[in-house]
């Protein structure tokens, strides 16, 4: 309106025009794809040389790059002053939508559990009318965890084909075992028990890092803080030794059935969340250790990595409740 005046407002720090936006862009198709090349190959080449591996890594490489410049220029552009608390402001929400995004990136995958394990199982063993198990797989019962799968209960993929039921094309053999809990007795082996105990007391050394940066206590920042990191790593190096029990031991593999393919995928997908976590706590160690950054005014780069790796932690309780214990 007429005579109004913009005195008093905050000048918005416009950044200049980027292609890292379409860089990144291009390196996260290249991991999607690669990936998703990579599981197929493996479950159904296996033994074949094929490029998915490369084409994954290549793009990993190409994103990690592209990242690394494009923070590096916010970081030099907020150390500078350019950021207004107006465009602060606009970075948390930023973070908040990612994490929301997240959430029902992961909600998907319970919502697939709670599928298979509440519904398509049931019917398959005959829950309903019956006809499910009548035309498919005769003599097929539910349970959870599932280690003898529809086909397993057939007699196997010939038995299958030579029956007509030619419900899917590839030999699916159940797991030997299930990592559930093993009952007390057991308890001291159960490799998922050291790994909850290990990213909850990791999300407390996260938070207490977080307390000494409000109070402008660097030394006790960055000790809690690599504490932290450290307990991150240890989970990953326990969910690797979880795996190589899980494929050489209890015969669990991508192809084990629905029971495998939702454990690799759960238990996979929150690994490399946990990974990129520990990462992201990593670099904000390194800045503050090694440039000085942070302080109790300005400290979100580090803010937003503790928002995500408690949001990594509440993911792990429910995969560790409905994944392992029910």
């Amino acid at each position: 309106m007429a005579g109004q005046s913009n005195t008093g407002h905050e000048t918005y720090y416009v950044p200049d025009s980027s292609k890292l936006a379409v860089s990144a862009s291009i390196g996260m198709t290249a991991i999607v794809y690669g990936a998703a090349s990579f599981i197929n190959d493996a479950s159904y080449r296996a033994g074949e040389d094929t490029n998915s591996g490369f084409i994954l890594f290549a793009g990993l490489a190409w994103l990690a790059a592209t990242l690394f410049v494009w923070f590096s220029t916010t970081i030099r552009e907020n150390r500078a002053g350019m950021n207004s608390a107006q465009l602060k402001q606009s970075y948390v929400i930023g973070m908040q939508w990612f994490i929301f995004s997240e959430v029902m990136f992961f909600g998907a995958f319970f919502g697939a559990l709670f599928y298979i394990r509440n519904l398509a199982g049931p019917w398959l063993a005959g829950e309903g009318d019956g006809v499910m198990n009548t035309l498919l797989w005769p003599g097929f019962e539910y349970t959870w965890p599932l280690l003898e799968t529809p086909q397993d209960a057939i007699g196997g993929v010939q038995a299958q084909a030579a029956a007509g039921h030619l419900a899917n094309n590839g030999e699916f053999v159940g797991a030997e075992h299930s990592l559930s809990f093993p009952g007390f007795a057991n308890i001291g082996h159960w490799l998922p028990l050291y790994n909850t105990v290990i990213l909850l007391a990791s999300s407390f050394t996260c938070h207490i890092a977080h307390m000494g940066i409000k109070q402008n206590d660097r030394k006790k920042f960055n000790l809690w803080l690599f504490i932290t990191v450290a307990l991150g790593c240890i989970f990953l190096y326990l969910q690797y030794m979880e795996y190589h029990e899980a494929l050489f031991e209890y015969g669990i593999r991508l192809n084990s059935g629905v029971y495998g393919t939702t454990f690799f995928m759960l238990t996979g997908f929150h690994g490399f969340h946990v990974a990129m976590g520990t990462f992201m706590l990593l670099v904000q160690w390194l800045r503050s250790k090694t440039k000085g950054h942070f302080s109790a005014e300005d400290q979100f780069g580090f803010e937003a990595s503790s928002w995500y790796w408690h949001f990594v932690d509440v993911v792990w309780v429910f995969l560790f409740l409905f994944v392992y214990i029910l």
